[in-house]
């Protein structure tokens, strides 16, 4: 996490420019968030998923150099080229490793955990690191109270190798939806808006979002996915002990442990303490529910990331032990 903790109501202040009405109280009904981490300046998306980087190497007793694979999930990243992942190769010296990015948005870190999961099993004994990162404070308008109460900055990353038998991931289940594309956007500074002194000046390298739409497409599509998902392993949603979800915001996540029918699992949140953090989410919660000693060995764990795509990713995993 960043340093700089920002509360509701510094928030609240910049929001009130334009929304004279907008308090504090009012982001925190709405939203459920409290604080949010914002990153220093000078300090970019590679900083940050560095530092989960080094502390997972060192959980996992592994060294840099013992890694095959290097997986960032960001849509924040330092720049277009190179790739964020390279970026972090270098910080942590892990030059045995292969390296890339990908960019599901908040679905991230789930994708990019699916595609660990792959790479290792076509090669047993070997290793992959995923890291999800994001900056969201380098693209938040303070005139547009949809995003701006949501945003933080933040990483998360895991160590993915071979795991006793019984243990580990279960199965992914992955879904995109290009024809909701616009509802989570930037729309400039790619090859059909490029930059320019005028898309800065409209907002245009700003995050955009219509909340009330992906909330409906996250309710409608998420539990499907996940039921097909238990389905798929002979598993009902009572099985799931641990519901760990991306954490857009508080209210919607109350909606969305109702909608998917997991009440009788915990839930693990974040997003008061944090805000939304985009793919680091999961990646994030799931290590806070760790640290807090909240999962039990042989524990059914549901992570589901959910975003920009729009895109759904669930993963089923049988916890092996803490470290």
């Amino acid at each position: 996490m960043p340093e700089t903790a920002i509360s509701s109501e510094e928030v609240a202040k910049k929001l009130a420019v334009t929304d004279s009405w907008l308090t504090d109280e009012w982001i925190t009904r709405k939203t459920r968030i409290v604080s949010r981490r914002y990153a220093a300046p000078g300090e970019a998306t590679s900083d940050l998923a560095a530092r989960a980087a080094e502390q997972a190497l060192e959980r996992s007793g592994l060294a840099a150099t013992d890694l095959d694979y290097l997986i960032v999930s960001t849509s924040t990243g330092d720049s277009p080229q190179p790739p964020t992942a390279h970026l972090v190769q270098k910080e942590i010296q892990a030059y045995r490793a292969a390296c890339l990015d990908i960019n599901v948005v908040c679905s991230g870190f789930v994708y990019a955990l699916a595609l660990a999961q792959g790479l290792v099993a076509q090669r047993p004994g070997s290793h992959a690191l995923v890291v999800a990162a994001e900056v969201y404070s380098r693209f938040v308008d303070f005139t547009d109270r949809r995003t701006a109460a949501l945003m933080g900055d933040g990483a998360g990353a895991a160590v993915v190798g071979q795991v006793p038998e019984g243990r580990g991931f279960l199965g992914f289940e992955l879904a995109g939806r290009g024809d909701a594309h616009g509802l989570i956007r930037v729309e400039a500074g790619g090859s059909r808006i490029p930059a320019s002194a005028e898309t800065v000046a409209d907002g245009g390298h700003f995050l955009r979002m219509e909340g009330q739409d992906v909330r409906n497409f996250v309710n409608e599509n998420l539990p499907p996915a996940v039921r097909t998902l238990t389905d798929a392993h002979g598993l009902t949603l009572g099985d799931v002990q641990h519901f760990v979800p991306h954490q857009p915001n508080g209210v919607m996540l109350d909606e969305l442990v109702e909608h998917t029918g997991l009440e009788k699992a915990q839930s693990h949140r974040t997003v008061e303490q944090y805000g939304n953090m985009g793919s680091a989410s999961v990646a994030y919660t799931l290590h806070d529910a760790n640290l807090r000693g909240q999962l039990g060995e042989g524990d059914l764990v549901l992570l589901a990331g959910f975003g920009g795509g729009m895109s759904l990713g669930a993963g089923l995993l049988r916890w092996g032990g803490s470290r």
